[in-house]
């Protein structure tokens, strides 16, 4: 009788372990995707060292959730404040995440063609290619 219970509570542990709910696989993809998607009353955004207004800071962080992932730029160790303060004339717009104790920047730099961000978490330093036609044509 108790080979009947210890059976029947091994094979749903097996089930659910083959084929988790669909909420936890999302909250799983969602806690450790790259480029997430920002929530505008979390985040505070600047360009140049001033506060974007409440409406433009909306359609910005909307435009960077619409934006599409291209590619990831791998940064050898030692090489994370070449990322950070390149040499370039483009002013980046900082957003800046804060979610309880955790603090992380994103630095939007907008070429002519391509939009490179860099995403700062702690110590650790993170960039990556977006596809944006609206962030490449935003202003402020």
């Amino acid at each position: 009788m108790t080979w009947v219970w210890v059976g029947s509570i091994l094979f749903f542990i097996l089930k659910l372990l083959m084929s988790p709910p669909s909420a936890l696989v999302a909250w799983v993809l969602t806690k450790f995707a790259l480029h997430p998607k920002l929530d505008s009353k979390d985040v505070t955004v600047t360009f140049n060292g001033k506060h974007l207004k409440e409406e433009e800071k909306n359609r910005f962080t909307d435009y960077f959730n619409e934006a599409n992932f291209l590619k990831k730029h791998y940064i050898f160790p030692g090489n994370e404040k070449l990322f950070l303060h390149p040499e370039t004339n483009v002013t980046p717009f900082v957003i800046n995440v804060k979610k309880g104790k955790k603090d992380v920047n994103f630095f939007v730099y907008s070429t002519d063609n391509q939009v490179d961000v860099v995403k700062q978490d702690k110590k650790k330093v993170i960039s990556y290619s977006i596809n944006s036609e609206n962030l490449l044509n935003f202003t402020v």
